[in-house]
């Protein structure tokens, strides 16, 4: 196959989710739920702007999404190689303890272990927003849809055997990693992501859209992670899942179905149709 030949066509699955403008809202859920890990802290975000600016970083990661998604193998590859590049200079040792990590852990960028969390963290926030907001996904898309994502994993540095096989493997190691000690959301994470990705300095006239999207990204965070974050309180569990819900209902079968293609799917979606 050509490099001018995509990784994908479009008969994947994962073009028919990133192709919706709607997924846009997994991008703050992911990177709180990457910002829970304490090593993805040191190794992936405060080296960068992540965290200072992260709405930066979304755009970025949306960027290589779509290049890997969308565009040719030549481009997904000089993207990735930059990106694998940048993470190899990143090294170093814990300042202080969080959590299970004691004071000068070591930490680095390419860390299997790190870049797995970012990837379930995306895959994760993908199937959640896609199946509230555009439609159904079966066990077979979503089997199919991590196959794709196990291509980007490849692509940024993880190698076949470092990635749960199956779905149900991804979905086991979801369980694991929430259930156990490897997450643990310190004060300076707690404090930088929750006053950034959901205070940002807007206008007040956007303030409303603001509010509707931070609660949509609190709502769909894991609760166990939802806590960790000390969020104010949501609505029981019953009435929050109704409110997204009905939402989420309203988007999906009165709003989405009505919208041109120009509006609903990301430009890069057109321009590989």
């Amino acid at each position: 196959m050509s490099d001018s030949a995509g990784y994908f066509d479009d008969d994947s699955v994962i073009r028919r989710v990133l192709r919706e403008r709607a997924l846009g809202l997994s991008g703050p859920r992911a990177l709180l739920m990457q910002a829970a890990h304490p090593l993805a802290v040191a190794g992936l975000l405060a080296h960068s702007d992540a965290l200072e600016d992260p709405y930066v970083r979304l755009a970025r990661t949306a960027k290589i999404m779509s290049l890997i998604t969308f565009g040719s193998r030549a481009e997904a590859d000089a993207a990735t190689r930059r990106v694998r590049a940048m993470h190899r200079a990143v090294r170093g040792r814990l300042p202080e303890a969080v959590g299970r990590y004691p004071a000068g852990a070591p930490y680095r960028a390419d860390d299997p272990e790190l870049l797995m969390w970012i990837l379930y963290s995306l895959v994760d926030s993908a199937i959640v927003v896609y199946r509230a907001y555009v439609g159904r996904l079966s066990a077979a898309d979503r089997a199919a849809l991590w196959e794709d994502y196990k291509v980007v994993g490849r692509l940024f540095g993880l190698r076949r055997g470092q990635m749960p096989a199956t779905l149900a493997d991804l979905e086991q190691y979801g369980r694991e990693m929430l259930s156990g000690d490897r997450l643990f959301v310190g004060d300076w994470a707690r404090r930088r992501a929750r006053e950034i990705v959901l205070e940002p300095p807007v206008r007040p006239i956007a303030r409303p859209l603001v509010e509707t999207v931070n609660f949509i990204t609190v709502a769909l965070l894991p609760d166990e992670i939802r806590a960790q974050y000390g969020f104010s309180p949501l609505p029981p569990a019953t009435v929050r899942k109704a409110l997204v819900g009905a939402g989420a209902a309203y988007v999906r079968r009165g709003v989405l179905p009505v919208l041109p293609a120009h509006i609903r799917e990301v430009p890069a979606a057109r321009q590989a149709a």
